[in-house]
């Protein structure tokens, strides 16, 4: 998977994310109240929901926190009130960056993220500037067999399945998402990754000096507060994106 979510995964296997725990843990914790807010508090009709939910007990949150969140987001608990706005720009080397973001106070949101696009020589765009670029999706990252894959997964209405690196990357509409995940963990297939997420169209390769000031606003997006999540279209080897997490 181009982007993002290959970076972060990389970081966290790492361990970049134990300094952090602290505001790691509260980012998705609020990621999963803003989705039974939106939702509903069940993850078997929601999969944003139970993303959200996947999401923070990998990252080993809680079960305790995670309840309480899904009960803000649904209202059984009170809760600050939370406003989902997305931010568009551009890295270095044409890359659209993809902002998601939950916040309680626009204008500081909006300060922050604009100031971390100046300071790491990338641009804070117009709406609409890059949206157009990603498309919401289900997706799953599976090892196994060809043929078993595309069986569980096509069965289950998934829209694509594709070759990535010795495994397979299957894509849904978000509204199929559970029907497929349930499919494939039936196949005895365990997906790596399983999310609702947003996909590039279009993607665009980076060398490897560009790539290092790409994962710099990058990262210094995603250590704001205020940011849920940082997509992008860049498209860096695996080589390059090892090489520079281990630097």
């Amino acid at each position: 998977m181009a982007g993002h979510s290959k970076w972060a995964n990389i970081k966290h296997r790492k361990g970049r994310q134990d300094a952090a725990r602290g505001k790691l843990f509260a980012k998705l914790c609020r990621a999963v109240e803003a989705a039974a807010r939106s939702g509903g508090g069940d993850p078997t009709s929601n999969a944003t929901l139970a993303t959200a939910i996947e999401k923070a007990k990998s990252a080993s949150v809680p079960k305790d926190n995670i309840e309480r969140a899904v009960k803000r987001g649904t209202g059984e608990l009170d809760a600050e009130n939370l406003d989902e706005v997305f931010y568009e720009g551009y890295a270095p080397g044409g890359v659209a960056i993809y902002v998601q973001i939950l916040t309680d106070n626009r204008n500081r949101a909006a300060s922050d993220v604009r100031s971390t696009f100046s300071k790491n020589g990338g641009n804070l765009g117009e709406p609409g500037s890059v949206g157009y670029l990603f498309d919401q999706k289900g997706y799953f990252l599976v090892d196994g067999d060809e043929d078993e894959i595309l069986l569980a997964a096509l069965e289950a209405g998934a829209e694509d399945v594709r070759s990535s690196g010795g495994q397979f990357e299957v894509i849904t509409a978000p509204g199929d998402f559970a029907h497929v995940r349930d499919a494939l963990l039936s196949a005895g297939l365990q997906p790596e990754e399983a999310a609702v997420t947003q996909l590039p169209s279009t993607t665009v390769p980076v060398d490897e000096k560009t790539a290092s000031r790409v994962l710099r606003l990058v990262d210094a997006l995603d250590d704001l507060d205020d940011v849920q999540e940082v997509f992008g279209n860049f498209d860096i080897s695996d080589e390059v994106l090892d090489k520079l997490a281990n630097a």
